[in-house]
């Protein structure tokens, strides 16, 4: 990703047997567009020659047995777009007592309330997702206007390009396996809730951004439904503190930060958006 020494490290790593001859099996790429997560990953697709559907797997993430026979198996179904596996969480040092599990997402992870196995989402979760090739032919690549870049913990980037292939391909299938089993680390700089309010405002932004570009009933139409529910969840987990378990209380304060901080977010976003437009319409 824009990162020279990095490139040279990885290429001795993953392009080199460790009796020094090649490994055909691996390449390689520095990232051919704008720096992020969105450059780097149309710059794999576009080096993916020959394959009907294009798998991403997190760098930090590590898949079950069967992972791709589940993929695989789903697009069988030539309606079937895009597929989003499950993202297990495995915590570095342990997960926190604090930790709601509303905001798996947060930590790019599950979280209770997504579709179940078989069922149709909105989105995947970008760790464990496959894409048909000729989707990206149809609606586009990645766009690079969202997506994390560096430690700038942003996204979006995957809602935005499965509403696009949405609008494109009315009869597109996106579906969730939750067959397909991934692993991803959560590093112990994220087990805290500064990283969390950090994390929820610049998703929020993106938020922000993506409702910019699709509208915003498309943007937050998964959203809205997950506000009740994590309100919901804030009323049991406080309840369960007369239960003798007073880490509920805490569970529940830092969900109602984390999506505080998201509103927030969202509505800076919104604000500066606004604030850009007629600056724009001047200059044009």
């Amino acid at each position: 990703d824009h990162n020279e020494a990095l490139l040279a490290r990885a290429r001795a790593a993953f392009e080199t047997r460790p009796d020094g001859s090649p490994a055909p099996s691996v390449t390689v790429l520095a990232n051919q567009e704008r720096q992020g997560l969105s450059g780097g990953r149309n710059t794999a697709v576009a080096h993916a020659e020959g394959s009907d559907v294009v798998v991403f797997l997190d760098d930090d993430a590590r898949p079950f047995p069967g992972w791709l026979t589940a993929l695989r198996d789903r697009f069988r179904d030539e309606q079937v777009v895009v597929v989003g596996g499950a993202v297990r969480a495995r915590w570095e040092r342990g997960e926190p007592t604090w930790f709601p599990a509303e905001l798996g997402w947060m930590v790019g992870c599950d979280y209770p309330g997504l579709a179940g196995h078989g069922q149709p989402i909105r989105n995947p979760i970008g760790a464990n997702m496959a894409v048909r090739r000729s989707a990206f032919e149809t609606a586009g690549m990645f766009h690079t206007a969202l997506g994390r870049v560096g430690t700038l913990p942003v996204g979006c980037e995957e809602t935005e390009l499965a509403i696009r292939i949405r609008q494109r391909l009315p009869h597109a299938r996106i579906l969730r396996d939750t067959d397909a089993v991934v692993e991803h680390l959560v590093p112990a700089d994220r087990a805290h809730p500064r990283y969390l309010l950090r994390r929820g405002f610049h998703e929020g932004r993106s938020k922000a951004a993506l409702s910019r570009l699709v509208g915003t009933d498309s943007a937050l139409a998964a959203e809205k439904g997950y506000l009740v529910a994590a309100v919901g969840a804030c009323l049991r987990y406080a309840a369960t503190t007369r239960h003798n378990d007073p880490s509920g209380l805490l569970r529940a304060a830092v969900l109602l930060i984390g999506v505080a901080g998201t509103g927030f977010g969202y509505l800076t976003g919104r604000a500066r958006l606004m604030r850009a437009r007629p600056a724009v319409e001047g200059a044009a």
